[in-house]
């Protein structure tokens, strides 16, 4: 490691723009040549080309990228959307196939309060279950487990003792939970009462719970008509009845669990097995170019430290002082670094996206979230290039100089927000729906903010206590007043005083960093043929010394 920083300081050092004095005097010649090295890394494509004629190949790549990308992620996104429609509607299909008298707007108040109605509902759980092929619409079918039938498994959790007396205000419990099942397997017939014949018996005194366990299986046939293989799906459910307030309100809830396996067995009878080759293919082609991408940003990157590196030893040879921190970053590219990460995470997705279309991973969400990033973020590299034009160069500009003080302005807010979202939580929470988690506090907040959803939030708060009601009318006056009034008109007030700065800079002339002015005495123009003569720089391994100090072999 030592040797190689020694050859690397050796390579900086006997670079031939450094080599600006000769027998105590300063060679203009050298400084010059430095000076067009400098103004050729920081010229645009248009710009470079004209000065050497080197092909934009990073420009060509990134437009030939943003096609085969966006084509790629409007593919998978068909295919995601069909699964997760798919998982969605056998959820609705479910509770309406378990669920007694179930109907779409009973997500959430979906109960029973009688005994009786407790018992009705799990015998009807358990004979739908049994009767599962003669009532499905769908292709479900029972988990199997080494050719038997998995059971469905009826669990109850109660207080291993309890005596209640509301009446004289007294009570006698043990709190530690116990649990029982039962199972019944769908091959054995229930002629009477299933509750009966299972020897279910409730004590609801004690009872917290009592929860349904049932595997079902189906398989995705409508991704067959989008040339892709159809996924076969195991649909863990778990139905609850919700006794632990005890407060005479039996809540029922079915949730489902999804798993994603690969069939199989399976016959497409006429499947076009080059329609999925032709998708491999096509993704390999993307990795390819996204591949070349991230070599060619990498290599820029290289370059601009190293470029870096060398302006350093020349200004302090010259100047006597260390460059600023603002003029050392003007060598590192951010565009750069995110088109690195964007390619990075598209490659990644891509061979996540293989391996679903062959059926080797399940993993939608993954490969969905890795094509979404990188689509975002090779998109948003697209502003680069609209930076060359000045009448776009402002938005850059302007991001770029309020960055710092929105992060500064966003941090003093967020301690005003934290503070009303633990408020909210804790006062409003048990009388209003927006503010029973901390999540759903953080939403209802920020939407008004936004101005949505106002009305019907000061509507629904429930008039169950006064001072709470009044409380709330205050709390909420209050956010509005401050966030929407007063902290969402300086956030904006921020953004568009850097942007009249910005626009009043480049109409007056924008103050030069000591990096742009030296640059700026450079005046050969790009097409005048001096920056042909100018070496690309180059690893240190890979540079000689060769016919006087002025030359330097190219990689």
């Amino acid at each position: 490691m030592a040797g190689q920083m020694a050859s690397g300081l050796h390579w900086v050092q006997n670079s031939p723009a450094l080599l600006s004095k000769r027998d105590g005097q300063q060679d203009p010649e050298a400084v010059n040549h430095f000076r067009r090295k400098l103004k050729y890394f920081f010229m645009n494509p248009c710009d470079k080309f004209r000065a050497r004629g080197r092909k934009p190949w990073k420009l060509t790549l990134q437009i030939l990228k943003i096609c085969l990308i966006t084509i790629q992620l409007v593919s998978f996104g068909l295919s995601n959307q069909m699964m997760v429609t798919f998982k969605a509607e056998n959820l609705m299909a479910f509770r309406h196939l378990f669920l007694k008298g179930y109907s779409d707007h009973d997500v959430d108040s979906y109960a029973v309060y009688t005994k009786s109605e407790v018992y009705d509902h799990i015998d009807f759980i358990i004979q739908q279950y049994l009767n599962l092929g003669n009532l499905t619409a769908g292709n479900h079918a029972y988990e199997t487990s080494g050719g038997v039938v998995m059971p469905l498994s009826l669990c109850q959790q109660f207080y291993r003792k309890s005596a209640i007396f509301p009446a004289n205000e007294s009570f006698h419990i043990d709190p530690h939970i116990e649990t029982e099942c039962t199972d019944i397997y769908p091959l054995q017939p229930l002629t009477a009462k299933a509750n009966q014949q299972v020897n279910l018996t409730l004590d609801f005194k004690r009872l917290l719970s009592v929860n349904v366990y049932l595997k079902l299986k189906a398989i995705n046939l409508q991704t067959v008509r989008h040339h892709e293989l159809p996924d076969c799906y195991v649909f863990s459910i778990t139905i609850t009845f919700s006794n632990k307030a005890h407060s005479g309100r039996v809540r029922i809830t079915l949730d489902n669990d999804v798993g994603i396996n690969e069939c199989k067995d399976w016959t497409v009878t006429g499947a076009a097995d080059r329609t999925i080759l032709s998708l491999l293919l096509f993704d390999f082609l993307i990795i390819l170019a996204c591949l070349g991408s991230l070599v060619l940003c990498v290599r820029s990157v290289t370059t601009g430290i190293q470029l870096q590196s060398e302006y350093a030893v020349f200004y302090q040879s010259h100047r006597g002082k260390k460059v600023t921190w603002s003029d050392r970053m003007e060598f590192v590219n951010g565009w750069y670094i995110l088109i690195i990460i964007s390619d990075s995470l598209t490659i990644s997705g891509s061979i996540l996206k293989m391996a679903i279309q062959t059926k080797n991973l399940t993993n939608y969400d993954e490969c969905s979230i890795l094509l979404g990033t990188g689509t975002m973020l090779v998109w948003t590299g697209v502003l680069r290039y609209l930076g060359f034009f000045q009448k776009y160069n402002i938005l850059i500009l302007t991001l770029r100089a309020a960055f710092p003080n929105v992060v500064r302005f966003c941090c003093c807010a967020a301690m005003i927000y934290l503070g009303y979202c633990f408020c909210g939580w804790i006062v409003l929470g048990p009388y209003h729906r927006k503010f029973e988690t901390l999540n759903t506090v953080s939403e209802c907040l920020f939407s008004l903010i936004n101005g949505d959803d106002m009305f019907r939030t000061f509507r629904e708060m429930r008039q169950k206590s006064e001072l709470v009601w009044l409380f709330g009318r205050v709390y909420l006056y209050s956010f509005a007043s401050l966030f929407i009034y007063m902290v969402l008109s300086l956030f904006i007030a921020l953004i568009t005083d850097t942007y009249e700065t910005i626009k009043q800079q480049q109409q007056g002339g924008v103050q030069q960093s000591e990096l742009q002015a030296f640059i700026a005495e450079c005046n050969d123009p790009p097409s005048s043929g001096r920056y042909r003569d100018t070496p690309t720089l180059c690893f240190p391994c890979c540079c000689q010394r060769v016919d006087g100090p002025e030359k330097l072999l190219d990689c």
